[in-house]
């Protein structure tokens, strides 16, 4: 997924769709896999549902916060790590998915008019 360099023109319209789709699809997956981690986290030390597992990983993921009160020493642990690990997950998905679309804008402004020609 290399990016065209400031002598290259900017890419067309199709080709950059198709890349806006594969950082997407990239994204997606990050966020799938934090939010799988943060529901079989909190059902397996915090002892609660699976849908309450799911319903506090989403909302630490985002930044909301908790749901649900911890009550064991590992539920704790867990809770404060996976907070953690959330706030670098939720700037580097924003980041990744971003990067096609601010590359473009910073390359479009970038190319000089003879470029063109």
């Amino acid at each position: 997924m290399n990016f065209e360099n400031r002598k290259q023109k900017v890419a067309a319209m199709p080709n950059f769709l198709i890349r806006v789709g594969r950082y997407g699809f990239f994204a997606a997956g990050l966020i799938i896999f934090s939010v799988c981690l943060g529901t079989v986290g909190y059902h397996y030390f915090g002892k609660i549902s699976w849908l309450d597992s799911f319903h506090m990983a989403c909302m630490i993921l985002t930044g909301m916060g908790p749901v649900v009160e911890m009550n064991s020493v590992h539920a704790k642990l867990f809770s404060s790590f996976y907070a953690l690990y959330s706030g670098v997950a939720f700037l580097s998905i924003t980041a990744v998915f971003f990067a096609p679309i601010i590359h473009r804008l910073l390359h479009i402004l970038h190319v000089e008019e003879n470029d063109f020609k």
